[in-house]
């Protein structure tokens, strides 16, 4: 018999009144038509009514460590990068891994609720108590039930420049951190971080983790160590492994060079993950007009053939006052400022946030198919764009087969002459 049966549903590539049949936490068939015998066979069944079926939502770029702090120790006034790192700095002496801890069940709660139920959260190991670390693997444990939680380790304050920053790296991996992270723009020079690339990647490689380098989220054209990671990944067999993530300074870019280095980032199989939200706040800061705002570019990568996705990166943090654990959200702001306005361009920027984010992310069984992990969420609307449209309610998150948030529906109730 069968655990749950989802009838009358739209997928997202556009397939109507499909029934969806789940058996031990996996997705068994997904079948046209209402499939009137396996739903009297089932314990549970559902009518989707023709509302939208998605893959669970994934977030490849958080930072779960910094998260619900906004206004501590103050707010961010200059709204710059550098600013929220030097607030950053100055709030985690005071932390304490209990406070870390609740404010990270408490969004993972707020993600759940959204159907976001797998978070790549990159975590401060600057500190040597490496507490941050030990709070995040906590946090890992008590919702891995729910939300599959991956954890890259941040040397924060720059690998290099930060005395013993690459034991206490290392040291993270050894608790149970599952990728290595940096930041070579925010290293004191261009070589040092170039070197920072490259001596990551090794250590990536060594341990057979995945790596995933904050790579030049900044407006100077000149930062370009995503061709640093691009050829450390194809050096060191990193393919499909490592992800470069913000790649601002592509949005200042000369043509010409552009031209050279989305191939070769294709080629090396590094996956880039923007976060719409985020970048476009923090970049064009020292601009006055034209006001640059900082974007990758999203189109021109997906053409090129890079694996691309969207991230929330900051909720109420020293990065940014706002945000809700809704990667529709996210998707919704990549659109605009992409200006992938196009059918096909809004359904890549759904996919930003769901299957590109889940390849970036590793994950197996991901998907609404036989075989997949059964875990997905029904959405107010009809199809991918008005999902987007609407920033759609979430109305059944299902994690396993298992029923574990719900929202009703959103009716207006009209009151006119």
């Amino acid at each position: 018999m069968l655990d749950l049966l989802v009838t009358h549903a739209t997928l997202p590539d556009g397939r109507s009144d499909m029934s969806v049949a789940v058996q031990g936490g996996r997705i068994i068939d997904v079948t046209a038509g209402p499939a009137a015998q396996a739903q009297a066979q089932a314990h549970a069944t559902f009518d989707a009514q023709g509302q939208l079926l998605a893959p669970h939502f994934c977030d490849a770029h958080f930072h779960m460590d910094s998260t619900l702090t906004y206004g501590q120790p103050r707010v961010n006034a200059s709204g710059t990068l550098l600013e929220g790192i030097q607030l950053w700095g100055e709030l985690k002496r005071t932390l304490k891994q209990e406070d870390i801890v609740r404010r990270a069940l408490a969004y993972c709660e707020w993600a759940a609720a959204k159907g976001l139920l797998a978070i790549r959260s990159h975590v401060d190991t600057s500190d040597p108590t490496l507490m941050a670390v030990e709070a995040l693997l906590e946090v890992k444990r008590q919702v891995a039930a729910y939300i599959d939680l991956q954890l890259v380790a941040f040397p924060q304050d720059g690998v290099l420049r930060t005395p013993g920053g690459v034991d206490s790296l290392k040291r993270a991996l050894d608790m149970g951190v599952d990728a290595v992270g940096g930041i070579p723009h925010f290293e004191r020079t261009m070589s040092e971080g170039a070197a920072s690339v490259k001596l990551l990647c090794e250590i990536a490689a060594e341990r057979g983790k995945a790596v995933d380098m904050h790579c030049d989220e900044t407006d100077d054209p000149m930062s370009r160590h995503i061709e640093t990671l691009a050829l450390q990944a194809q050096r060191l067999g990193l393919q499909g492994r490592a992800t470069g993530s913000h790649c601002t300074s592509m949005h200042s870019m000369d043509n010409s060079y552009v031209s050279k280095l989305i191939p070769l980032i294709a080629e090396s199989g590094v996956g880039i993950v923007a976060n719409p939200l985020i970048n476009i706040t923090l970049q064009g800061r020292h601009d006055t007009y034209p006001k640059r705002r900082g974007m990758t570019r999203a189109p021109e990568l997906m053409a090129g053939g890079v694996t691309v996705a969207f991230g929330h990166d900051c909720v109420m943090d020293p990065w940014y006052a706002l945000g809700s654990a809704d990667m529709i959200e996210v998707a919704h702001m990549g659109l605009h400022v992409t200006q992938m306005t196009s059918a096909a361009g809004m359904k890549a920027c759904f996919d930003a946030v769901t299957t590109n984010a889940a390849q970036i992310m590793g994950l197996r069984d991901y998907g609404i198919a036989a075989g997949c992990d059964a875990s997905f969420v029904l959405l107010q609307a009809q199809d991918v764009v008005e999902a987007i449209r609407l920033r759609a309610t979430r109305l059944k998150v299902w994690k396993r087969g298992t029923l574990i948030a719900q929202t009703p529906a959103v009716r207006p109730v009209l009151n006119l002459p």
